[in-house]
C-alpha cells in the first residue's frame, strides 16, 4: 500500500486490523497456556517447574503492559 502510494488513512487503517488481528491470536494463545501449561504447573508437586512457568508468564504480563 505504501509503495502504491495509497491513501494515509487507508494504510493505518489496515495497520490497526492487522494489529488488532494480532492482539486476538496471541490472547487465544495465552488463555490456552494459562488452562493447559500453567495449570498443570500450579497443581504439579515440582516447585521449581512451577515457579518457572509462573515466572515465564509474569515476564510475558510485564513485557505486554510496556
Amino acid at each position: 500500500m505504501v509503495e502504491d502510494e495509497r491513501y494515509c488513512i487507508d494504510i493505518l487503517t489496515q495497520i490497526k486490523a492487522i494489529k488488532s488481528a494480532l492482539i486476538s491470536v496471541e490472547m487465544g494463545i495465552v488463555e490456552e497456556h494459562m488452562k493447559e501449561c500453567v495449570a498443570e504447573a500450579v497443581k504439579a508437586s515440582d516447585k521449581k517447574k512451577r515457579d518457572k512457568v509462573l515466572k515465564e508468564i509474569l515476564s510475558l504480563l510485564k513485557a505486554s503492559s510496556k
